[in-house]
């Protein structure tokens, strides 16, 4: 495979755990699909590299050795760790992607974490991507993004035993926080003092029983020229207790370095017009067609086909922090008191998972379908008419922003990213594009969801916000040039630490 060696604009490379079509568990994946290609479509070089996971399917994604045998130290001097970089390119994108393989680490591993061991085998990934981009004289990129705590050494590494390097020394990095929670292989809230790791101290060896021990994150945060989360308000939120899990003191000192961008989403698997799985295609301006996939999805979840009653949707994981709790302490009342239709699609936690199946079985106007489903949210936001996400946090969320472009309105919590994208209804000053409550209440909540049951009384007015929801611009695009200003920030700062 050739890879074009003329440079666009800027070279930026992304180094994760997943990135969608290969493999993808959560947000992240379609971050690292979704924005390098609106990087490029801007003109700037971006490529992603990703470990080989045995569950990336050689057939449907043909791919090309182009460097063997980078050796990194295990700890075990006699027996270094050997790497190997294959490269492909999805169908339908020309973005470059890179694949780190070792037999030991990643392709014996079918799924992207959850063992004993992540934390030496993120280690393996950060050293072998540096050594990859000494050696790779074909292509080296400007600015290097890693994410969320897998991607936390990469930025330590950069500033500590590679500082000197002439060619890594010149590179600036980005640490991009998609979900502060998860630290390393640790509860970072319940560590004991002997094991605290304040991020400046030597990274252990690959084979060191303390590498279990590291804080990833405090280290991306701390060393990253620039860091950077998936939303502008989410990016306050994150230097005050509340929100901070522990790290709010070092992000709030490092707040002249931490921005805020919120994710887009990708038009082109979420339009209306000719999504593949929708049944009637539809736009914003023949929204009356729009109706008939609510009784399309009305009798695929075998409810009463009622065109005048409110359809109301979960589509989530179904997870303390996606506001779940407030559903299960007032859903019951308000489905006793008021008419409307419930559709819950998702899966997680076993509490809520018992709780919905439950009520489906009790109430008629309730459905389900309590496992993971890639095509049905698509035709369950192309036919409801309003969607839940109470989050208690939510950095982003990608939910609100889909169920808005297909003209499904959001009732959503004011935090995070929910509270970047969703406007208020307002029917004073006829603003808005959702329904908005401010405190983590079930009072709140359930106040927030009969003002938007009466508000669907008045048909007219719901047109006029769906409009406007569906013309709101989430688009990649948008995010992508914010990225740029970023990037050229980041250049600026490792520029600047250089000359001192």
């Amino acid at each position: 495979m050739k890879l074009s060696l003329k440079s666009k604009g800027l070279k930026i490379l992304f180094l994760g755990c997943e990135a969608a079509p290969f493999i993808k568990v959560g947000g992240l994946g379609e971050v690292m699909y979704s924005l390098p290609k609106a990087l490029r479509e801007l003109g700037h070089d971006a490529r992603v590299m990703i470990p080989y996971y045995s569950s990336i399917p050689k057939e449907k994604f043909p791919m090309e050795m182009i460097m063997e045998g980078i050796s990194i130290p295990s700890g075990r001097d006699e027996h270094p760790i050997s790497c190997n970089v294959k490269v492909a390119t999805a169908n339908g994108s020309e973005v470059p992607s890179y694949f780190m393989e070792n037999m030991e680490y990643f392709e014996q591993r079918g799924n992207v974490y959850g063992y004993d061991d992540d934390g030496a085998r993120f280690a393996v990934f950060s050293r072998a991507a540096l050594e990859f981009i000494k050696r790779n004289e074909d292509w080296r990129p400007d600015i290097i993004v890693s994410a969320d705590w897998q991607g936390g050494l990469i930025p330590n590494l950069m500033k500590t035993e590679y500082a000197k390097d002439p060619i890594i020394s010149k590179i600036a990095s980005v640490f991009c926080i998609h979900n502060l929670h998860f630290q390393g292989m640790f509860d970072h809230h319940f560590i004991n003092e002997m094991d605290y790791d304040d991020g400046r101290s030597v990274i252990p060896a690959i084979d060191d029983q303390r590498m279990l021990k590291i804080n990833f994150m405090r280290r991306g945060i701390l060393f990253a020229d620039v860091v950077n989360t998936v939303s502008p308000n989410y990016a306050q939120e994150i230097t005050t207790p509340e929100y901070g899990e522990m790290l709010d003191g070092l992000l709030a000192e490092r707040r002249s370095r931490l921005s805020g961008i919120l994710n887009g989403i990708d038009y082109t698997s979420n339009d209306p017009t000719a999504n593949p799985y929708i049944e009637y295609k539809y736009s914003v301006k023949s929204l009356k067609d729009r109706q008939k996939n609510k009784a399309v999805l009305q009798r695929k979840f075998n409810l009463e086909e009622e065109p005048s009653t409110p359809l109301v949707a979960i589509v989530s994981r179904l997870a303390e922090q996606k506001g779940m709790d407030l559903v299960l302490q007032t859903i019951e009342p308000l489905l006793e008191n008021f008419k409307f239709q419930l559709i819950v699609l998702g899966n997680g936690d076993s509490k809520y998972l018992g709780f919905f199946a439950d009520l489906e079985k009790r109430y008629t106007q309730v459905a389900t379908h309590l496992s993971f489903d890639t095509t049905l949210p698509h035709v369950v936001h192309s036919g409801a008419d309003l969607v839940l996400v109470p989050s208690k946090f939510e950095p982003s969320g990608l939910t609100q922003m889909e169920a808005m472009h297909y003209g499904a309105l959001p009732l959503v919590r004011k935090t995070g990213g929910l509270a970047d994208s969703v406007v208020d209804y307002n029917e004073n000053n006829k603003e808005g594009t959702g329904f908005v409550f401010e405190k983590y209440d079930p009072y709140a909540f359930f106040g927030a969801f009969v003002r938007a049951l009466e508000t669907y009384k008045h048909p007219k007015e719901w047109v006029t916000l769906q409009k406007r929801a569906m013309t709101t611009d989430f688009s990649w695009k948008k995010s992508a040039k914010e990225y740029i200003e970023m990037f050229k920030k980041a250049i600026a700062f490792n520029s600047e630490e250089k000359n001192q």
